[in-house]
């Protein structure tokens, strides 16, 4: 059972209200965060693109920068190399756009998730080489790429490495990292050790976006219509590659999500008209949970250069039929992932792993494109850290995702002798091994993990208790403050306890809404829903309150169920209705 805690870091809120001009309880949500001087709370408030850090301190920046435009006075072919999800399209379209404004003879390739794996490659290397590449520039990949990019340099070509994951190393002496960067001309990637860029957390596609506006500066090429259309996919990709919304995240979604409720991009019109999406109404939630997965699923079922050429389409027609293809794929991608979800919990299961600290799952038929999906869903289950491996063509590969407490990154790293591939961050990790290893993997892998029982359980951390009286339709609307919302900067979660449910209702093509008519100890009452398991939910209650006080409960009749619940109040429109609706997150019974 997840552990409830409310965060109680003080502050004069009264101080930071009147000075700001919003309520107390903004304030304190903001301090929650860690936003605690008037400087961070100016900037968290009113952030703006200039306050953004200029591209050329990146390191490499302006000697890739030098590069590229010589090569383009030279008239040499130019491919990008990007990567199979979200981030790596983004990120290929955004130097793509970029560089074709300015005049460049370039092209495109993504690597295809089955025949080359993750990033770039041999075959990629060679295949641009027999076509006359003299330059190629990877995004939101390369950076572990050390024989691929040897292999470049042997041919004669030129490689420029963009990359935002964490640079490979080795421990030596002293407990140090000395960092194994690969012979490419240049690499552009904030999280080397010694770049001055401050801002580590750009995605690929976002570290795209400020590189290419050096390019377009030093050349006299800079257009702000164009910058603007790239912003928007910097933002889409920092979303749907779930960075973190504080500091330069923060402001590049607030601004690209403004440009992408009026973009002219048909491509991601398209994908909006077949998902049934306002543009004026478009949120991180769709990109996140809608636009993200039908792109990502090109990737996962077919070649993620289907979901480039959505966003290169010249024409609706065609943007429409490139759209509904990503539509039909995400809705194949769902079938296959609850059919192997289902087969890994009984993995585990069979397997006897639910004492396991770190949880290694081998589905053999798994489609691999959908084995980081299966990893999240189980993390979430387990709270574990999980990876999900598959059999490819050569050997097994496999996607992790992670919890809080375990930096996989750094503990694939203690093992790395196992892996004939591997690369990720503190989160997610992807890597390949040969089969007759798995097992060694599996045993290795816990046996270096130090998390304590402490580490399994799931924190809901609450910023504070509230009474449904705050919940006013001005309130929800100040709310709209703090948005965008993501990872980092979640939706506030508020508590209340001793609540009452009055009656309830489960609805949903999939029985998985539960609406309810909520009474706050006040005698407040609100309605509220709940999205989820609700037949968990329900078993739940009759375990703790017996069928006939359920019973009474879905009739709306007399009953004495209480919990404690988690919300977010929000405005729920009906027939020109509007009415104050508590969006449940969390529910315990008391």
């Amino acid at each position: 059972m997840a552990k409830w805690v409310v965060t109680t870091k003080g502050g004069d809120f009264q101080k930071i209200a009147k000075e700001f001009n919003i309520s107390p309880i903004l304030a304190r949500i903001m301090r929650n965060r860690g936003i605690e001087t008037a400087e961070k709370i100016k900037d968290y408030l009113y952030g703006t693109l200039e306050e953004l850090s200029p591209g050329e301190l990146l390191k490499d920046g302006e000697k890739a920068g030098d590069i590229i435009l010589n090569k383009m006075k030279e008239k040499k072919k130019i491919r990008i190399i990007g990567d199979y999800d979200i981030d790596g399209v983004c990120a290929a379209y955004i130097l793509w756009k970029g560089l074709f404004v300015c005049g460049a003879a370039v092209d495109t390739a993504i690597p295809d998730r089955m025949k080359d794996g993750y990033g770039i490659n041999e075959r990629l290397i060679e295949k641009a080489a027999e076509e006359g590449i003299d330059t190629i520039i990877t995004c939101d990949n390369g950076i572990a790429a050390k024989e691929a990019v040897m292999r470049a340099k042997e041919l004669g070509l030129t490689v420029i490495i963009t990359d935002h994951h964490e640079i490979p190393y080795e421990e030596i002496e002293g407990g140090k990292k000395g960092y194994i960067l690969p012979a490419a001309d240049a690499i552009v990637n904030p999280k080397q050790p010694d770049c001055p860029y401050p801002f580590k957390n750009l995605c690929g596609a976002a570290l795209a976006y400020q590189w290419i506006q050096v390019i377009m500066k030093k050349g006299g090429f800079y257009k702000e219509d164009c910058v603007k259309e790239l912003l928007s996919f910097a933002a889409f990709a920092t979303i749907g590659d779930v960075m973190e919304l504080f500091g330069e995240n923060r402001i590049l979604v607030k601004y690209g999500m403004e440009e992408m409720r009026r973009t002219k991009n048909l491509g991601l019109k398209a994908l909006m008209e077949v998902n049934e999406i306002k543009m004026d109404q478009l949120s991180t939630y769709h990109i996140g949970f809608v636009l993200g997965p039908c792109m990502n699923a090109a990737g996962r079922l077919d070649t993620a250069r289907a979901a480039l050429l959505l966003l290169q389409a010249k024409d609706e027609k065609e943007a429409r039929q490139l759209a509904e293809n990503l539509k039909e794929y995400n809705e194949e991608r769902k079938c296959l992932t609850q059919e192997f979800l289902e087969k890994a919990h009984q993995y585990i299961e069979e397997q006897n792993l639910k004492e396991e600290k770190v949880l290694v799952i081998y589905l053999k038929d798994c489609h691999e494109s959908i084995a980081g999906i299966i990893a999240g869903r189980i993390r979430e289950a387990y709270y574990k850290p999980t990876f999900v491996l598959t059999k490819g063509e050569e050997g097994v590969k496999g996607s992790g995702r992670s919890i809080d407490t375990f930096h996989m990154y750094e503990e694939m790293t203690k093992c790395k002798e196992l892996f004939t591939k591997f690369g990720g961050h503190k989160l997610a990790a992807g890597l390949s091994l040969k089969e007759s290893l798995v097992p060694v993997f599996q045993k290795k892998i816990n046996a270096q993990c130090l998390l304590q029982e402490e580490d399994f359980v799931e924190k809901v951390v609450i910023d504070m208790r509230l009474p449904f009286s705050y919940s006013t339709e001005d309130f929800v609307e100040e709310l709209k403050v703090l948005e965008p919302f993501g990872m980092g900067n979640t939706k506030p979660v508020f508590g209340e306890k001793e609540v009452k449910i009055i009656s309830g209702k489960i609805v949903g093509k999939n029985q998985n809404v539960f609406k309810m008519l909520l009474e706050d100890s006040q005698g407040i009452r609100k309605e509220g829903i709940y999205f989820g398991d609700c037949g968990k939910l329900k078993q739940e209650l009759e375990r703790v309150y017996g069928n006939k006080e359920v019973d009474a409960m879905f009739l709306g009749k007399d009953n004495k169920i209480t919990c404690m619940i988690t919300y977010y109040p929000s405005i729920n429109e009906f027939m020109g209705r509007r009415s104050i609706q508590l969006i449940v997150q969390h529910y315990a019974f008391t």
